[in-house]
């Protein structure tokens, strides 16, 4: 540990290996038990291992593990009947689903294998069948291991490539069925070109309905519809909605006449996702939560389908940093509805959770915390899960302290500072500004090793959710649109969102007498890393900075990355109809002006902002002379950072503190 460091008592690089998340919780039909999902990380190993564990819902007993976690065991899911759970695990190469017996013991019998992950696990009714998600490989292709080998590849539509997947073109997610008694193979139940995701099963087992786009100019209008096809495989799939939305995660009513979904309008970005009912026999399509002006499909937690309870729908929405569970009425009836009902609120993240017999099990995390499960029983709260203690008794974990930052335009900012471990009165400390993605995200009330390994090596942590971030509503969000953009026109990127952040580090310099404002750095990644960019090229303020898998020239972004129009959708124009304002607020555009020095970091195989955004950026700056470093991660998506390569994470903790120590220290 480098004597500059603070308190051996803070968070530091190697501690990644102390990091547990807690997801995924799945109540059992006769509501005594959940089933979860527990991550630990293997740093030694350089693995992440996951295993299944078990509670009872009195909060009474110690949970225990039911799978033996030696391989990455994930979602799990109830037989109806309650006597078995299925899960997905890696035991073998690709993935495997796996049926065990919960009670009196027996062996886990394999299902089904696959190379491709396999996920969407649904049980039919009746507990006869499973039916389950994966991609279906060309394997006239993949036959052939080098790709020196293989045939080329036909591209017609954009999505041709997904981070984290790769070339998804010749390896379409299709829709399987297997018995759950193991008598016969795993067969598909959809085939094509397209992709289908979100599985739902009708209640009369006749049925599984799913989301798919399947019109040809799907990739360029990002709607998306929801089918339904015939369980035992007779029939073609027959589409349900009428195609304009995007329709996603589809849910069905325990009567079998409605699907619920999250989705979202197509016309302009950023949209909230909204929570609706589609009543299969008419089509009739009724959207649930506009009232609450939020986001409902949260990006990083608890992503799932809404869940049923009776004639309710639960589900997570962003909020002012906080993440709350709400319910709303599938099927209000008065002229004025009441709207969503706040179920479970609190300074904190909800992430995963399910609902069944009159329990709601949730997976929550906050500011100091890392991910626990509790349960809500007739309004009671009990904690059932305690996995995540080990850290805080070994590290010194900071609370974060709110305060308001005011804007050049007089806009109120929602803003959080970090002290450094073992701060002394009176002294002031180096500073970092912490940018986060999107920018349709949000900093929530949880636990970021980032910050916290900051504060271990002493220093100040900033961050605030500027316009552009989710949770604080849609004109929030919309705040910077393009400024061409035909419809709700804003100010676009690097303006007021550019504003806000550098107004939230000044007055951080203002209130907080521990933060030096004469030793300020600031990093950020993916949109946090473009403004990071683009604030170097516009603001000599801080000492050092780094970009980490940034978008640097948004008119290459528009052809190379793999969400291609999400950029259109922003900017109201595509970049060959107004290809000025593309230029205009890339910060490659205005590289000559850096001369902070400047660490790039990216991941080589990062798709989502392709590795020349980097390459670019650096090739620049070193023609010029100015101090600059390119550090690059092999075999690494977009994702790095949060779920890469253990080691890869320790080691990027290690270089970002090098970096600012050389700089700020």
């Amino acid at each position: 540990m480098s004597p500059a460091r603070a308190s051996r008592w803070g968070m530091q690089p190697e501690d990644v290996g102390l990091l547990v998340n807690v997801d995924d919780p799945r109540v059992s039909p006769d509501g005594l038990t959940v089933a979860h999902v527990v991550t630990t990380i293997d740093l030694d190993a350089n693995e992440y291992r996951s295993r299944i564990w078990l509670v009872s819902t009195d909060g009474l007993g110690e949970p225990r593990p039911f799978t033996s976690g030696a391989s990455r065991d994930k979602t799990p899911r109830w037989s109806p009947d309650g006597t078995r759970l299925a899960f997905v695990t890696h035991r073998d190469a690709g993935s495997q689903l796996y049926v065990l017996p919960v009670f009196g013991g027996g062996e886990a019998m394999c299902l089904a294998s696959s190379p491709e992950e396999i996920d969407d696990v649904v049980w039919s009714p009746d507990g006869r069948t499973l039916a389950f998600g994966a991609r279906e490989r060309d394997e006239s292709r993949y036959a052939n291991t080098k790709p020196k080998d293989q045939s080329p590849r036909r591209i017609t539509h954009l999505y041709y490539r997904s981070d984290g997947a790769g070339y998804v073109v010749d390896r379409p997610r299709h829709i399987f069925t297997v018995p759950s008694d193991g008598s016969a193979k795993a067969s598909a139940l959809t085939d094509g070109e397209w992709g289908d995701s979100g599985l739902t099963w009708s209640p009369d087992g006749k049925w599984i309905a799913f989301a798919s786009a399947r019109h040809d100019t799907w990739d360029i209008d990002r709607a998306v519809d929801l089918w339904r096809v015939r369980a035992d495989g007779s029939g073609k799939a027959e589409q349900l909605t009428e195609t304009g939305f995007n329709f996603g995660r589809p849910s069905y009513s325990p009567d079998g006449d409605d699907i619920a979904f999250v989705g979202a309008g197509t016309g302009v970005l950023p949209a909230n996702s909204q929570v609706g009912v589609l009543e299969v026999a008419t089509g009739d399509v009724t959207i649930l939560t506009p009232s609450l002006d939020r986001h409902c499909l949260p990006y990083l937690w608890g992503a799932r389908e809404p869940a049923w309870d009776g004639e309710y729908l639960w589900f997570t929405a962003e909020d002012r940093a906080n993440q709350p569970l709400y319910r709303v009425h599938a099927d209000p009836v008065d002229d004025d509805p009441p709207g969503p009902e706040l179920m479970v609120d609190g300074d904190r993240i909800v992430a995963g959770f399910d609902v069944r017999n009159g329990v709601a099990a949730f997976c929550w995390a906050g500011p100091t915390t890392q991910f626990e499960l509790s349960v809500l029983v007739d309004g009671v709260e009990k904690q059932l899960t305690r996995h995540g203690e080990r850290l805080p008794t070994l590290r010194q974990i900071q609370e974060p302290e709110a305060y308001t930052a005011t804007s050049r335009d007089k806009t109120k900012v929602p803003c959080w500072v970090i002290p450094p471990v073992g701060a002394k009165a009176g002294k002031k400390y180096p500073a970092l500004l912490h940018i986060h993605g999107g920018p349709f995200t949000q900093y929530g009330n949880k636990l970021f090793d980032e910050f916290q390994v900051a504060a271990g090596a002493g220093y100040a942590v900033i961050y605030c959710n500027p316009r552009g971030s989710s949770g604080y509503g849609e004109t929030w969000g919309r705040a910077v649109r393009g400024r061409n953009a035909p419809v709700e026109p804003g100010t676009g990127w690097g303006s007021v969102d550019y504003e806000d952040v550098m107004a939230a580090v000044d007055a951080a310099v203002k209130q907080f007498d521990f933060v030096d404002g004469e030793r300020l750095g600031v990093l950020g990644g993916s949109y946090g890393g473009y403004m990071t960019s683009w604030i170097v090229t516009h603001n000599k303020k801080f000492k050092a900075a780094v970009s980490e898998r940034s978008a640097n020239n948004l008119a290459l972004m528009e052809g190379n990355s793999d969400i291609a129009t999400a950029f259109f959708g922003y900017h109201g124009k595509s970049v060959i109809d107004d290809r000025d304002a593309y230029v205009r607020q890339s910060p490659t555009t205005y590289l000559d002006k850096i001369t902070t020095p400047l660490l790039i970091m990216h991941s080589e195989d990062d798709l989502r902002c392709p590795i020349a955004q980097a390459e670019e950026l650096f090739a620049g700056l070193r023609w010029l002379q100015r101090d600059v470093e390119m550090v690059r991660f092999p075999g690494e998506g977009h994702e790095m950072s949060r779920s890469g390569a253990p080691l890869h994470r320790k080691q990027r903790f290690e270089i970002i503190l090098e970096w600012f120590d050389r700089y700020l220290k």
